[in-house]
């Protein structure tokens, strides 16, 4: 096989099962892209800004073996495609958690597992403030989870956390493969040097960030739908 197609094709088959259970009756999640596409653009434009700094300042690089070699502003295709799919597959896991499991159990726990990744957050970007992945990973973390704080209605997070977790087991199959092959290589002078497995340590919290972000907007335009009607 072409190793040119190793990163196109981690993208199509995270978003091919999504896809072909979108359908699925008690789901029906074909109902709710209308909501999901424009939160995946908005989304997108900020982690793709985010990436073309972290890619022009070395903090990580692609590897062209494994890419089809269509570059827009030095990112690959696969690198955009990259902030389509991983966040429609995350907020397909959240519509299929919501529909099967009706209870929200961690709802009474939400705001102190908050405010422990706040305090975690404000720790590590003051300790790796003169490393770029660190900082933007934890200050990110950290205004976000400021905003649900401050707006707990827009997001349930007890059940976003549940997602979350959900999520990390694809996360460590596409991410594995993505720094163990590698596709993706990180420097890491700029971060903290800690891996798990091949993926480093802030690769966790750039996906929490990228998952709650889009899941914001989504339910923003959900809300806005509901209020027109």
């Amino acid at each position: 096989m072409d190793t040119h197609y190793t990163y196109l094709l981690l993208n199509f088959f995270t978003i091919l099962f999504p896809l072909l259970l979108s359908f699925d009756k008690k789901v029906a999640f074909y109902k709710q892209w209308k909501y999901i596409f424009p939160s995946l653009l908005l989304t997108g434009m900020l982690y793709l800004a985010w990436d073309y700094i972290f890619t022009i300042n070395n903090v990580w690089s692609f590897n062209p073996h494994y890419i089809i070699g269509i570059y827009f502003y030095g990112l690959p295709l696969e690198e955009i495609l990259f902030f389509i799919t991983i966040p429609f597959a995350c907020i397909f896991i959240y519509q299929c958690l919501l529909a099967y499991i009706k209870t929200n159990y961690w709802a009474k726990v939400v705001t102190y597992i908050n405010y422990v990744l706040l305090l975690f957050s404000l720790i590590m970007l003051l300790i790796y403030v003169d490393r770029m992945y660190s900082l933007i990973n934890f200050a990110t973390l950290f205004l976000v989870l400021i905003f649900v704080q401050i707006n707990p209605k827009l997001v349930p997070m007890g059940r976003f956390y549940i997602a979350y977790l959900v999520t990390l087991i694809p996360f460590y199959i596409v991410n594995g493969l993505l720094t163990s092959i590698p596709v993706v290589s990180y420097n890491n002078a700029e971060n903290m040097g800690f891996r798990v497995g091949s993926i480093p340590f802030e690769d966790h919290f750039y996906s929490f960030s990228l998952f709650l972000i889009n899941l914001m907007f989504f339910h923003y335009f959900k809300n806005k739908a509901k209020v027109l009607v």
